[in-house]
């Protein structure tokens, strides 16, 4: 139906006929002579119609907002260049235009800025917007570069089930009736993690896969029941080995795609100091300021909001020092202690410093009644704060001060324009292997059940859980984890070890993952991988900040596509044939 595309219209079809294809994205009437703005997925170029040809000028006459159509024409240079597009030194006499189809009662104009709701109900309009391409074909381009780097090392893109079986730990599974196998359900995959493990034990040694994974869980803006990821994993590894190779790989694709330079290496922290110096496992490099403990200071205090944790081996007392926080009101302060409390903190108390000379008579704050020139001059001197400086303090567990502060770290940096211009990428490494689960009472994975501890011995690692530490690492960018992974456990002894320690007995593990500690007796080889949100990489390179941009079809957070009204109800027959059938919601106070 076309020779060119509108957007790619240049010096060499001068003079040259050609056919293009399009929508009509603006149409100007001056002087007798029509202009169209013809626009497809690789820009725009203007369009002339004029009264010498009059059945093409009528038609031009008459042509709406978003029609879509077909012109054949002559390109020429144009007399009034645009120097704001690509194709601003051109245009095309038209000879001939054809109505295509006509865009009737169109929900909102392509370059308004529609509510979310109305783009994602009307998701294919929505996609038609320049910048909405734009940021699509960023995520296409990824896709393909990551292909092209991957098979250029020896990679193996094999494809795993979407039907599979249901297993514990991690989030909900969504599940799928068998209508062969009555009363007895697949999964849809929340990773290929096991799968990818088979494949390095059936000697494949090196794979990948762009994996579509599903998990019902309470989403995020940052977060969607259905994903894709780049799945990859590697025989007869460590974690260097991996590491090395996929920082290699993001380097190249990140400059490729975006023309982004990442630093070469990338930054490695444990876990334990992201938290204790940042209070996040994805700690945002840009922004400079650190938590600072402060516990051995003041635990002699008669103050026992301090004391108390100071003296707790379990607690944590942490200071925030604001650059120039001396200017902040007591309604920012008391915003800021509302928004702590929503991540545990129980209260948040504050210091300015006005004239560090003067100690105790140089600073204001509720709390400088419980401090004693001592104790002032060892957090003003640990924490650097200076004459204008606020400090904000953090008192109580470990974990939820680290929290609470990590959070409150981001947002001060935020509201105070503290976020410097960059990309900082950072691994982190040794995280803990477990963490307790009081409503559960018991172990849970930090990572997977199927990530391998530090210890190699299962005797040791049952004697102190608590404490392990795993071959886990995870890749941060701009405070966003893009990426996670780990070495993975290998044999059966160590496998059925994990699985006692997280609450897993023996017949269910038999039950559940069976296959798994059979082949783990079959000459298991070691092997590591990682797993990158393809999504997330797109959101970062596109420079778009909500994850449903980068993806074509995505769902409300309430996991809704408002464009087909999914998830609907299913007839009584499908039901009948699948032996499933449905209950109401048990409202509360029924009996």
């Amino acid at each position: 139906m076309r020779s060119h595309y509108c957007g790619l219209i240049g010096a060499n079809e001068v003079g040259r006929k050609v056919t293009l294809c399009g929508w009509a994205d603006a149409r100007r009437d001056h002087g007798g002579v029509v202009f169209i703005d013809l626009r497809d997925h690789e820009g725009i170029v203007q369009v002339v119609a004029d009264p010498d040809h009059a059945e093409v000028f009528k038609i031009a006459s008459k042509t709406g907002y978003e029609d879509c159509l077909r012109v054949s024409g002559t390109v020429r240079v144009r007399s009034n260049l645009n120097e704001k597009i690509p194709t601003g030194h051109y245009e095309v006499v038209a000879e001939s235009i054809e109505l295509l189809n006509a865009a009737r009662d169109l929900p909102f104009a392509l370059h308004e800025n529609p509510n979310e709701e109305m783009r994602l109900k009307y998701r294919y309009l929505d996609l038609r917007r320049p910048e909405m391409q734009k940021v699509m074909r960023t995520r296409i381009k990824l896709v393909q570069a990551l292909r092209r780097w991957l098979d250029a090392r020896g990679f193996q893109d094999i494809e795993t089930p979407i039907l599979t079986k249901a297993t514990p730990e991690g989030a909900r599974d969504y599940l799928v009736p068998s209508r062969v196998h009555t009363g007895h359900f697949y999964a849809l995959p929340q990773s290929p993690q096991l799968f990818k493990q088979l494949l390095m034990i059936a000697g494949f040694d090196r794979y990948y896969q762009i994996a579509r994974c599903f998990r019902d869980e309470d989403l995020r803006a940052d977060r969607q029941p259905e994903f894709t990821q780049l799945d990859m994993e590697f025989a007869f590894v460590e974690e260097r080995d991996v590491q090395d190779c996929v920082e290699s790989m993001l380097r190249e694709v990140f400059f490729d795609v975006g023309g982004i330079e990442l630093a070469d290496p990338f930054p490695r922290m444990t876990w334990l100091e992201a938290m204790t110096r940042y209070g996040s496992d994805k700690p945002d490099l840009r922004i400079e300021l650190e938590l600072v403990d402060i516990a051995d200071a003041v635990k002699h205090l008669e103050f026992k909001v301090f004391a108390g944790p100071a003296n707790d081996p379990d607690g944590r007392v942490a200071a925030l020092r604001v650059p120039g926080g001396h200017e902040l009101s007591r309604k920012q302060l008391d915003d800021y202690a509302a928004y702590a409390a929503k991540f545990g903190a129980k209260g948040l108390a504050w210091l300015k410093v006005e004239d560090a000379a003067k100690g105790l008579q140089g600073v204001n704050s509720p709390v400088a009644k419980f401090l004693d020139e001592a104790t002032l001059a060892a957090i003003l001197q640990r924490t650097g704060a200076q004459n204008g400086d606020a400090l904000l303090f953090g008192a109580g567990k470990w974990k939820t001060v680290s929290d609470f502060m990590g959070a409150l770290r981001l947002k001060v940096a935020r509201d105070r324009g503290l976020v410097v211009e960059g990309w900082q990428p950072l691994w982190v490494t040794d995280f803990p292997m477990f963490e307790y689960d009081e409503t559960e009472r018991r172990h849970v994975a930090l990572h997977h059940p199927f990530t391998a501890p530090k210890v190699d011995d299962a005797q040791a690692l049952a004697a102190d859980p608590a404490h392990a530490v795993s071959r886990g690492y995870d890749m941060v960018l701009n405070g966003a984890e893009i990426g996670g992974g780990s070495i993975r456990i290998h044999t059966p002894e160590m496998q059925s070890a994990v699985f006692r320690l997280l609450g897993i007995g023996e017949a269910e593990a038999r039950a559940k993952f069976g296959f798994l500690l059979d082949a783990l007796k079959m000459g298991a080889p070691p092997h590591g991988g990682i797993a990158f949100g393809i999504d997330r990489l797109a959101m970062l390179i596109g420079g778009t900040e909500a994850i449903r941009d980068v993806i074509a079809f995505p769902k409300t957070t309430s996991a809704q596509d408002l464009m087909t009204d999914a998830p609907s109800p299913i007839d009584a027959k499908q039901l009948a044939e699948l032996h499933v059938r449905t209950l109401d919601p048990v409202r509360k106070g029924d009996g």
